[in-house]
């Protein structure tokens, strides 16, 4: 079910380098980071989704919505936390599906809006990652699932990015399956949220700045 709508977006994509493996002794830190499965967690159609809430995972609006807009229930997926080599930190089936309302507003995805929020049945047992609440500039990081390489998370932490209209353009590589994945800014001592994977252009990763996130 996720496969196509993940493979249009990132169709220019194939041909690009994989992210590097992120080593396994370092997946503990990112267990926030998962895949959104259809149908259970052991399907290979997936995108990536982040914790931001104990309920709440973000990530693409075409990885729950297709190219259409039309989301099928949100118990037909599943998020997996900390996925590794087969072995997961925890998998909950989602209860809810938020997309956001100009993703569909002209009949077909604007990229611009690639954002939506899979509420969770219930809390995951991982520490959520946190949403960049100013302004983000480079080094940015990716971490990721692919379609390729789907037990185990890919990671880059030294992308240079840039403002590309109303997205943000990375010299990163992103592949099937990395879609819905955050990008990652430091505040601090702390990697925090800045940007969801939308597609590949032409010289790397597009993403969502998380600013299109309606305000609490």
């Amino acid at each position: 079910m996720l496969a196509a709508p993940v493979l249009f977006f990132l169709a220019t994509a194939v041909l690009a380098q994989d992210l590097p493996l992120l080593p396994a002794h370092d997946h503990a830190t990112w267990q926030a980071v998962g895949r959104i499965n259809a149908a259970g967690y052991r399907k290979r159609e997936m995108c990536t989704g982040t914790l931001i809430a104990p309920d709440q995972v973000l990530t693409a609006a075409h990885c729950v919505a297709g190219t259409d807009g039309v989301a099928p229930p949100p118990e037909e997926f599943t998020f997996v936390a900390g996925w590794l080599r087969g072995v997961a930190e925890d998998s909950v089936t989602g209860t809810a599906i938020w997309v956001h309302p100009l993703a569909y507003a002209s009949g077909d995805l604007d990229v611009r809006y690639d954002l939506a929020i899979l509420t969770l049945d219930r809390a995951a047992t991982v520490a959520p990652l946190t949403v960049a609440q100013a302004g983000t500039a480079a080094p940015y990081g990716i971490v990721a699932y692919s379609t390729r390489r789907p037990h185990m998370l890919s990671a880059a932490f030294d992308c240079t990015g840039q403002p590309a209209g109303f997205l943000l353009s990375l010299d990163c590589p992103v592949r099937p399956g990395n879609s819905g994945g955050p990008v990652l800014a430091r505040q601090g001592d702390t990697w925090v949220i800045a940007g969801v994977i939308s597609a590949m252009g032409q010289t790397g990763a597009l993403a969502v700045p998380v600013s299109r996130l309606p305000q609490p």
